[in-house]
C-alpha cells in the first residue's frame, strides 16, 4: 500500500500514512501571515501559499532511483487559508483533551485555483508509526494549466500513453543541499567525568562543570529535493505517437 508524502505546501492529501517532511527555515513556501485579533479572544490570520514551485521534499533515507511517474489529473488546490481560533477555548481544550485541541486553530480556504497534480511513487525507510512497515509512498507536484502545453495536455488527459510515454513529459531532478547547523566543538569543549545514577547523569566530582564551546559546521541536509518540470519528449516518441 502507498503512503503519501508531503509536497511542499499545505494542500497536499493524505492517503494511507505520511513521511511529515515539514519545511525548514529558508524553504517556506508560505507569505507571513497577518494576524487579527480581538478582545473576546478570537484571532485570525491569512496565509498565501504557493502550490506551484514543482518542488517535494524527501527524507533522507529515500531512494532516488526508485522515483517512477505514477498518474496526472486535474485538481483545486488552496492559494490562500484563513486560520480562525478562539484561543480561549483553545488553551481550556488543551487541558481536558490534549489530543483534541489539534483542531486548534481550524482552518478554511478563502482561495484555490486549478492545477494539474503529478504523483510519483518512491521507495524509503518505513514510518516507525506504520504497523505494516511498508517501504513504498508516494508525492506530488503541482502545475498551472498555463504551464503545460495544449497538446501535452491531451495527450496526458487521454489515458491511452503507457507509462514510459506518459514520463517521458516531465524532467525529474534530485539534490541534496547542505546547511549549516550550530554543533559542538569537541576540541575546545570540556566535559566532567560521570556515570548515570537512577537514570541521570552525575559528575564524579560534583563541583567540575561542564565547559562548552559551540561551532558552526556545513553538512547535508536531512532532505533529498525533487524538482519536476514539464520536459518535451523526443522527437522519436512523438512520431510513434503519431503514428499509433
Amino acid at each position: 500500500m502507498l503512503r503519501r508524502l508531503f509536497a511542499p505546501t499545505t494542500v497536499a492529501l493524505l492517503s494511507g500514512g505520511l513521511w511529515l517532511a515539514p519545511l525548514r527555515a529558508g524553504e517556506s513556501n508560505k507569505s507571513v501571515p497577518a494576524v487579527a485579533a480581538k478582545p473576546d479572544g478570537m484571532e485570525m490570520h491569512t496565509e498565501d501559499l504557493r502550490p506551484f514551485t514543482h518542488l517535494a521534499y524527501l527524507p533522507a533515507g529515500a531512494d532516488p532511483g526508485t522515483i517512477r511517474f505514477e498518474k496526472m489529473k486535474l485538481v483545486k488546490v488552496a492559494t490562500r487559508v484563513k486560520y480562525t481560533m478562539d484561543s480561549n477555548y483553545c488553551k481550556q481544550l488543551a487541558f481536558r483533551d490534549p489530543g483534541g485541541s489539534i483542531a486548534c486553530p481550524s482552518a478554511e480556504t478563502e482561495a484555490s485555483a486549478p492545477a494539474y497534480e503529478v504523483t510519483y511513487s518512491v521507495t524509503g525507510q518505513p514510518l516507525a508509526s506504520d504497523e505494516h512497515a511498508s517501504p513504498d509512498f508516494t508525492f506530488s507536484v503541482y502545475f498551472r494549466p498555463d504551464e503545460l502545453a495544449a497538446d501535452m495536455q491531451r495527450a496526458l488527459a487521454g489515458g491511452k500513453l503507457s507509462r514510459a510515454d506518459r514520463t517521458a513529459y516531465f524532467a525529474v531532478n534530485t539534490y541534496r543541499e547542505s546547511v549549516r547547523r550550530v554543533a559542538i566543538d569537541e576540541r575546545k569543549s570540556h566535559f566532567c567525568e560521570g556515570d548515570f545514577v537512577d537514570g541521570a547523569w552525575t559528575h564524579t566530582d560534583p563541583g567540575c562543570k561542564d565547559d562548552v564551546s559551540f561551532t558552526t559546521v556545513t553538512a547535508p541536509s536531512g532532505y533529498i529535493t525533487v524538482n519536476v518540470e514539464p520536459a518535451s519528449p523526443k522527437r522519436e516518441r512523438a512520431e510513434m505517437l503519431s503514428a499509433k
